[in-house]
């Protein structure tokens, strides 16, 4: 039988810089909760959003595998491999750091841009540093599982058949494989995991409804940490409104 642990919205880690309104499932910067240090390869789930003409500026990183899902408004992208992108709603930048990356993340907008930022733990390290962008529109993922991230053909790991030609997806360098979903009222889809053993965290990022993921009920900013999923998978639906989410699956 699968077991649920719910994360809150409110019992995340949160610090508002003003500029910088920001939201942690997990450790990062000033806040610390040795309960809460990552799930598998997932290091890294921030809520955040940026005000108009701010940003991260120019930092470095390496071995992380680094993206952002953008929910609404407009980021810019500038790196030291010499990419320069203005990302918005329904693309994901990702960023192999690899043996190190200097990269800045600017809203130069006049409205607030709101995304997910998200680390994963490198199956490997000592890679080439590398960036990808993928767009998935709404429509993709209406009312269904839409796959949107999967591990490198590189690491050499088995990939479901069904994922296997999808060229669209983002290639990560970890053993994680990400579905986005926007789930209408009354709409149901069933997670099965992509291999034995793995587990999930779905994370709620829009709406002001509601849904229902197994035996637990999930509202906006709220997440839960699956273990133990069954042949049977998980089914999730939607109880009010309309609620997007992401869902990690991990080894």
């Amino acid at each position: 039988m699968p077991t649920f642990q719910i994360r809150k919205s409110a019992e995340r880690g949160h610090a508002n810089h003003g500029w910088l309104d920001t939201y942690h499932t997990f450790s990062f910067a000033n806040y610390h909760d040795s309960k809460f240090m990552g799930f598998g390869a997932l290091r890294v789930l921030n809520e955040d959003r940026v005000a108009a003409d701010n940003g991260f500026g120019t930092h470095p990183h390496k071995e992380y595998e680094i993206f952002s899902y953008i929910l609404s408004g407009a980021l810019t992208h500038t790196d030291s491999l010499g990419h320069i992108e203005r990302l918005t709603r329904g693309m994901i930048q990702h960023t192999s750091a690899g043996t190190g990356v200097a990269h800045s993340e600017t809203n130069k907008d006049s409205e607030p841009v709101h995304f997910l930022q998200i680390w994963l733990k490198p199956a490997v390290n000592g890679l080439s540093p590398s960036y990808v962008t993928r767009t998935f529109t709404d429509d993709e993922k209406r009312n269904r599982l839409c796959p949107v991230l999967k591990p490198d053909s590189s690491l050499g790991l088995s990939v479901p058949k069904e994922l296997q030609t999808l060229d669209s997806l983002v290639p990560t360098h970890a053993d994680v494989y990400m579905f986005a979903c926007i789930l209408d009222k009354g709409h149901k889809v069933v997670y099965q995991p992509v291999g034995n053993g793995r587990r999930a965290y779905v994370h709620v990022v829009l709406g002001r409804g509601s849904l229902r993921v197994g035996e637990v009920v999930l509202e906006g900013g709220d997440g839960v940490f699956i273990e133990g999923v069954d042949d049977g998978g998980v089914e999730v639906e939607g109880l009010n409104g309309t609620v997007e989410f992401v869902l990690l699956d991990l080894n």
